[in-house]
């Protein structure tokens, strides 16, 4: 299981870094968001599984650590501002530059370079 989950989170990092070294603003924006995914369940997984211990100390004989867990949900929701302000930031992007590319510069097909020149 932990062969599964481990090669789930390599997987997800490779696609992450494939999609932000891409040229087009939603494409980084949905690499940033899965690299986020693949970053919290790294972070869940290292906290480890146990199944039917407690949340709460005393309540069982063996208890849950907490701090993954908490980790987690305080990345969830610094990643969910993350990107509604990515969103916002590359529909600006998009109304005042014509395109949607993260420099703001169409890139130039070789023919048209030359014809530019003569």
């Amino acid at each position: 299981m932990e062969l599964l989950v481990a090669i789930i989170i390599g997987v997800m990092t490779c696609c992450a870094v494939f999609l932000i070294l891409r040229a087009r603003t939603f494409a980084v924006m949905l690499g940033l968001t899965m690299l986020s995914y693949a970053v919290n369940l790294f972070i869940f997984a290292s906290g480890g599984l146990k199944i039917g211990a407690g949340a709460v100390l005393h309540a069982t004989e063996e208890y849950a650590d907490p701090l993954p867990q908490a980790l987690v949900l305080t990345a969830i929701v610094i990643g969910f501002a993350m990107t509604a302000f990515l969103v916002v930031l590359s529909i600006r992007a998009r109304a005042d530059l014509g395109n949607d590319h993260v420099d703001g510069k169409l890139p130039v097909a070789k023919n048209t370079r030359q014809g530019a020149s003569s």
